[in-house]
């Protein structure tokens, strides 16, 4: 009996697999496509957000510090997600490097405001981005992992 029983697996079992292979390519596909999408939303915002800053400095007719620092990090993003539609994967240094400029910017807007401590708070938050950044380099340099 056991071994009819076996035979009888085997048969639906290669059905179910061969019905789970075309769920798992339509699945993915789906998926695939809601990411297309999410980050062609994400790249024409942030080209929008660069149309209205550019339009702003314009109207104002001076460029400062806080403004180069926004455009910096909508290149960023733009530059992420490049970078994720050539290779198929977010580098988490992009995201580190824009938190970085984005505290800065946070700093550099209200630093009138802030006391000394939220100061020295804010800028050891930006060393332990950049340590984190370190970190991380220093792993994919010495201990590369194809599998990633």
């Amino acid at each position: 009996m056991p071994a009819v029983t076996q035979k009888l697996d085997f048969v639906g079992g290669e059905r179910m697999r061969h019905t789970e292979g075309k769920l798992d390519r339509s699945v993915m596909i789906t998926l695939r496509l809601i990411e297309w999408l999410g980050l062609l939303l994400i790249v024409i915002g942030t080209l929008v957000a660069i149309g209205f800053e550019i339009r702003r400095v314009m109207a104002d007719g001076t460029v400062s510090l806080k403004d180069i620092l926004l455009l910096f990090i909508y290149l960023e993003v733009i530059t992420m997600v490049g970078l994720y539609f050539s290779s198929g994967k977010l580098p988490l240094r992009y995201t580190l490097y824009i938190a970085m400029v984005a505290v800065a910017r946070y700093i550099i807007l209200g630093m009138k405001e802030m006391t000394g401590w939220t100061v020295v708070a804010l800028t050891c938050a930006i060393l332990v981005l950049a340590l984190t950044t370190l970190v991380i380099r220093y792993e994919d340099v010495k201990l590369p992992n194809d599998d990633a």
